[in-house]
């Protein structure tokens, strides 16, 4: 009973000090970071300035060429020639060339001595004809650190005629080449072609590889 009695007068007690309690104080926010309009690490880069070659917006070039041709059986000798392209994409193109060489005696007519195979207008050996090339590695070639050129890796073949010994023979020419643009207007080409024909000069019909090595200059027009 007073147990009771206890409880009944400290209820009051208990619900006055709730509602007179202070509330409890309140967090206060946190202060704001200030951020520089700068950041921390401020690297210091210097710039390459590279002249880079363009093609110029025109598709046809046009240039001469020299080189070694080495017809078999006939020695290797000095060539010369023309080529022209026309660029149907960025990097597939048509190309046609003409050329000629005169070459050398066989082996056996100079060790026999007076036996002669062929007059020397037929020793005369010349070319034409119409191929294809694709770039397979386009790309930059740099010549110290501020000069870069475009430059292009390239495979190329084709069908012709090439006239030797008095006859005209069906060929067929493939190689590969390099082209390096050295100005906007100016290319130049590094390559090697295979001209493959057949002949019975020595009683019977022979195929016949006759490699050559090429420098050229080209203009953009």
């Amino acid at each position: 009973m007073e147990a009771g009695l206890r409880v009944l007068l400290l209820a009051p007690l208990l619900a006055a000090f709730t509602v007179t309690a202070p509330a409890a104080a309140a967090t206060p926010p946190a202060p704001e970071i200030e951020r520089p309009d700068r950041p921390v690490f401020q690297p210091e880069l210097e710039r390459r300035t590279i002249d880079l070659a363009a093609i110029d917006s025109h598709d046809i070039e046009i240039g001469p060429y020299v080189g070694l041709l080495s017809v078999e059986d006939f020695g290797v000798n000095p060539v010369l020639g023309v080529r022209a392209a026309y660029h149907v994409t960025e990097d597939l193109f048509v190309e046609a060339a003409t050329g000629s060489a005169d070459t050398q005696r066989t082996s056996y007519e100079r060790l026999s001595g007076s036996a002669q195979l062929l007059t020397d207008a037929q020793r005369r050996f010349s070319y034409y004809n119409m191929s294809v090339g694709y770039n397979i590695l386009p790309g930059e070639s740099f010549i110290g650190s501020r000069h870069a050129f475009n430059s292009a890796l390239y495979l190329i073949a084709g069908i012709g005629v090439t006239t030797f010994a008095g006859s005209d023979r069906h060929t067929i020419n493939f190689g590969f080449g390099y082209r390096l643009v050295a100005t906007d207007w100016l290319a130049v080409h590094m390559g090697v072609r295979d001209y493959v024909f057949s002949h019975d000069l020595f009683g019977a019909d022979k195929t016949t590889n006759n490699l050559e090595l090429q420098l050229a200059a080209t203009w953009f027009f």
